[in-house]
């Protein structure tokens, strides 16, 4: 579908208003909402169209993309309007739990509604520029039908027909992130007892954190097998942290991140498999205590 769409806007947070300012730029016809007035001043400038209520927005246009607060405010929005929405294809890119979304790919199917989920992988900032992707899950012919619009916003990737998938996936990436962010801090505050700052030890993280993820890879494939005694892999053993959490300590600066990590490893060495290799504190994480 390469003719210009209409679509609908409901919800003009910093990252509602990106996904709309990207379709005026592409020359689709874009009709917004918000809960709060006032926010769509810059939109209408660049055309788009605001409406006064969610349900005439979606009167207004044959695809419609929700982007509010959290799951609640999707039903709070939706349900009393449901009815409107039957005969077009709703895109929820409101963040959401897995078991969420499956409770909104249900509901829109009571609907005769076609739906997708979405997750989000970019900040507002990187809408419709390089390095944005929007994953997607649900209603397939809906994906291909409209994939030439949402690629506007990024590279569109479909990931399955559970509705789930893209919030699963979403939360997943996001897991990696915050975690290595937060790896990335504990080395700043251990740097700063020498008087070196955040940012120039920013720059060498980035170079060293970059070429670590070619690791990726190959931790995969031994997760994938299964054997965690495949030759060439760093031992638990040989990963013990302890020495890291040492120098935190007498460093003065906190350890959190390096004992999460070593809590994991310390699951693993205490049933006898220090020998196995560290791609195996997966099942630490896989298993929860009890």
């Amino acid at each position: 579908m390469n003719a210009p769409v209409t679509v609908s806007i409901l919800g003009l947070g910093e990252m509602g208003r990106a996904l709309a300012a990207a379709l005026l730029g592409a020359g689709h016809t874009v009709t917004v909402w918000n809960r709060t007035p006032g926010r769509a001043e810059r939109l209408i400038e660049d055309g788009a169209i605001e409406a006064p209520s969610a349900g005439v927005a979606i009167d207004a246009s044959e695809l419609v993309v929700v982007c509010l607060f959290d799951h609640d405010s999707v039903h709070e929005t939706l349900d009393p309007i449901v009815d409107r929405l039957h005969g077009r294809v709703l895109v929820n890119l409101t963040t959401t739990s897995p078991e969420q979304a499956r409770e909104l790919g249900l509901w829109a199917r009571a609907g005769g509604i076609a739906a997708l989920d979405g997750g989000i992988m970019a900040v507002p900032s990187m809408i419709g520029g390089p390095g944005s992707e929007i994953l997607y899950s649900g209603d397939q012919s809906s994906f291909e039908r409209y994939r030439n619009v949402l690629d506007r916003w990024g590279t569109s990737s479909y990931l399955g027909a559970d509705p789930g998938l893209a919030s699963l996936y979403d939360i997943a990436l996001l897991s990696g992130m915050y975690v290595m962010f937060a790896g990335y801090m504990q080395g700043a505050a251990l740097v700063a007892t020498a008087g070196v700052s955040a940012t120039a030890f920013a720059e060498r993280s980035a170079a060293w954190l970059s070429a670590m993820t070619g690791e990726l890879a190959g931790y995969g494939r031994v997760i994938d097998g299964g054997d965690y005694t495949v030759a060439g892999q760093q031992s638990l053993d040989f990963s013990d942290l302890s020495k890291m959490l040492e120098a935190a300590d007498e460093a003065g600066v906190g350890a959190v991140p390096l004992a999460m990590v070593q809590s994991l490893i310390e699951r693993q060495r205490g049933v006898g498999l220090g020998a196995e290799g560290f791609a195996r504190i997966f099942e630490s994480v896989r298993h929860t205590v009890g």
